[in-house]
């Protein structure tokens, strides 16, 4: 049986606390023993991105702390890509050629997203029982095509949801315009990319937008709600959980 150490981001457990729970409902659907770690807090993304590498390293230093080295079988995963390739990827700056660098590889080998640990670790292309009515459309956020290399997993997973149909939206993989802080500092440009994004996924007919990160969704939903326009977010495993 795989064992998954949950890491829910704080932007999720704050935020969107049903998404991580429905995500421990499909891992558990599949076979997994999840456990939660109650002392860990965030990966140092907003840090880091914003420039403060120190005290970004004093963060990442403590999520090694919070997730020791596993044995065989053993997996971190996460319902947000742009975490995971903060681990993967900017980990790598903080910690090479340091005394944690050992920590680091162990993690960064064990760490995933999701839909990539249930297609590409587990062979899972469908959750048993996943039901939605409708058509979607997804956007590929940046963090989970470019940092990640995810594309193919998550539209397997949901092509294979009963009664849902997927409407590939134009520039799919543009940019949604969030990107943390960028959406506080240059707003007007931001809220550009996202209404291009929504109507672009309006267009196809959607009834519904998907991705592997809420920080996207949330910014998409705020110019949808906004605007009234007639198309409703959702995270892939808020999809993979429904109709159970």
């Amino acid at each position: 049986m795989p064992i998954v150490d949950l890491f829910i981001p704080c932007f999720v457990d704050q935020l969107f606390p049903q998404t991580a729970m429905n995500m421990v409902k499909v891992l558990e659907a599949v076979g997994c023993e999840v456990h939660y770690n109650t002392n860990q807090t965030c990966c140092g993304q907003p840090a880091y991105n914003a420039g403060y590498k120190s005290e970004s390293c004093e963060v990442a230093t403590k999520f090694l702390d919070d997730f020791p080295a596993g044995g065989q079988n053993r997996y971190i995963v996460s319902p947000s890509a742009s975490c995971v390739g903060m681990v993967r990827n900017a980990y790598a700056e903080l910690f090479e050629g340091s005394a944690d660098q050992a920590r680091y590889h162990g993690v960064q080998r064990r760490i995933f997203e999701m839909t990539e640990f249930l297609v590409d670790v587990l062979g899972i292309t469908a959750i048993p029982g996943a039901q939605l009515s409708g058509q979607y459309t997804y956007h590929d956020s940046c963090s989970a095509l470019r940092e990640c290399g995810i594309k193919a997993a998550p539209r397997m997973l949901l092509d294979a949801v009963e009664g849902l149909e997927r409407l590939e939206m134009d520039e799919s993989e543009t940019c949604c315009g969030f990107g943390g802080t960028f959406a506080v500092k240059f707003e007007a440009i931001s809220v550009a990319m996202a209404e291009q994004k929504v109507e672009n996924a309006l267009a196809t007919g959607a009834r519904y937008i998907v991705s592997t990160d809420t920080s996207c969704l949330m910014h998409l939903d705020a110019y949808i709600r906004r605007e009234k326009k007639p198309i409703q977010t959702l995270h892939v495993a808020d999809v993979l959980a429904s109709g159970w």
